[in-house]
C-alpha cells in the first residue's frame, strides 16, 4: 500500500515547515506528500517545496485543492490531512492493516491540542459522533482507497462540508474504519473564538446544512468566524 497524503493549504507559513517535517518518517518509506495551496500570500509555498514531493496551485476552496491533489496522485489510498494535524506514529500500518477486511474508507480519532479542559469532551464527543452516525470530519484525517474516491465522485465542489458530504457517498459503499488512535489537530480557533461559542457555531453550521442550506452561502455567513 502506498499513500499519496494530500494537504490543502492557505497562509500557513507558521507551522507548515513543523509540519512537514513529522511527515518525512512515511516520506522515507515510500509515500509521497502532495501540498496543494490555494493563493498564500505568504511564503507557504517556498517553505513547503524542499519537504514535500509535489507542490501543487489550485484555486482557493479545500474541496478543490483536495480534488486537485487527489487527481495528481500515485498512491492507491489517499489520505487527506489538514495543515495543523498530525499523524499518530506508524499511521501508515494502521491504515493497511485497518483496510486489510475490505472496507474501503476510514479515519482517526482526534484530539485537540490546548489549554482549555473542554476541548477533551469536545474531541471525545466527535469521535464517538462519528461512530454512531459513520460520517468523518477533516480534522480526522480521512483516508480512502482510490478506486472508492473516484466512484464517489471526489469531494463535491462546494465551499464548506465538504468532508460530511465526501463521508455520506462513502458511507453508501461501506463503513468507515474508525482507528482509536488519534491526530492531534490544533485548538486554535477553539481557543480564539471560545470553546463554548465554536461549539455552537458549528452546530448551528450542521444543522443549517442538514436542512438543506446552500453551503456557498453557509460559507460566506459563517466561515469569517474561523478563520
Amino acid at each position: 500500500m502506498r499513500l499519496s497524503i494530500i494537504i490543502p493549504v492557505l497562509d500557513e507559513a507558521d507551522g507548515i515547515e513543523r509540519h512537514l517535517v513529522a511527515l518525512a518518517t512515511l516520506r522515507a518509506r515510500g509515500h509521497e506528500v502532495i501540498v496543494v495551496d490555494g493563493g498564500s500570500s505568504d511564503a507557504t509555498v517556498a517553505l513547503s517545496r524542499p519537504l514535500a514531493d509535489r507542490v501543487l496551485y489550485s484555486r482557493r476552496g479545500r474541496a478543490l485543492q483536495m480534488n486537485t491533489g487527489a487527481a495528481a496522485a500515485s498512491g492507491d489510498v489517499l489520505l487527506f490531512l489538514h495543515a495543523d494535524t498530525a499523524l499518530p506514529e506508524m499511521a501508515d500500518e494502521l491504515i493497511a492493516e485497518g483496510l486489510r477486511d475490505g472496507q474501503v474508507w476510514g479515519r482517526f480519532d482526534v484530539r485537540i491540542a490546548g489549554r482549555h479542559p473542554l476541548l477533551a469532551i469536545v474531541a471525545r464527543t466527535m469521535s464517538m459522533r462519528s461512530r454512531w452516525t459513520g460520517i468523518a470530519t477533516g480534522d480526522q484525517a480521512i483516508f480512502v482507497r482510490r478506486e472508492a474516491f473516484e466512484r464517489a465522485g471526489g469531494f463535491p465542489k462546494i465551499a464548506l462540508m465538504e468532508d460530511i458530504a465526501l463521508s455520506a457517498a462513502l458511507r453508501r459503499t461501506s463503513p468507515p474504519i474508525c482507528l482509536r488512535r488519534c491526530v492531534v489537530t490544533s485548538g486554535r480557533r477553539w481557543e480564539k473564538h471560545g470553546v463554548m461559542a465554536t461549539i455552537l457555531h458549528m452546530w448551528r453550521i450542521r444543522l443549517a446544512y442538514f436542512f438543506g442550506a446552500d453551503p456557498d452561502r453557509l460559507a460566506r455567513t459563517y466561515r469569517p468566524h474561523e478563520s
